[in-house]
């Protein structure tokens, strides 16, 4: 594995590490990791943009998979269906996980509730 700079990692990843937000999945299941994420995304409607802090485990030598790819397929996935705004790992020393945008609620939604 190719060694990175700490300075070319940020480039790839971006800098935000610190969200208004905070969904700590650390020591939890998958099927718990992907249903706390759907209803995050479910219930996360407000006019005004917002960011979140998904943080799950890291790796390491002995921890075997972790929900890295999971949840970053999730992520992938909801930003396609335009409930993320963007979304990038967090940076190394950090933590694992997730630095998360949640866009607002379209205006054409306000007149309709």
């Amino acid at each position: 594995m190719p060694l990175f700079e700490p300075d070319s990692i940020r480039a790839l990843v971006g800098d935000r590490a610190d969200g208004e937000r905070t969904l700590d999945l650390r020591g939890v299941s998958l099927s718990y990791a992907r249903s706390a994420i759907s209803q995050m995304l479910e219930r996360w409607r407000t006019d005004d943009l917002t960011s979140v802090v998904i943080r799950i485990d890291s790796a390491t030598a002995t921890s075997g998979e972790t929900l890295f790819l999971p949840v970053g397929r999730q992520l992938l996935e909801a930003r396609k269906r335009g409930l993320i705004t963007r979304f990038h790992p967090l940076p190394e020393g950090d933590g694992g996980g997730f630095y998360v945008e949640l866009p607002g609620r379209p205006r054409d939604e306000d007149t309709q509730q």
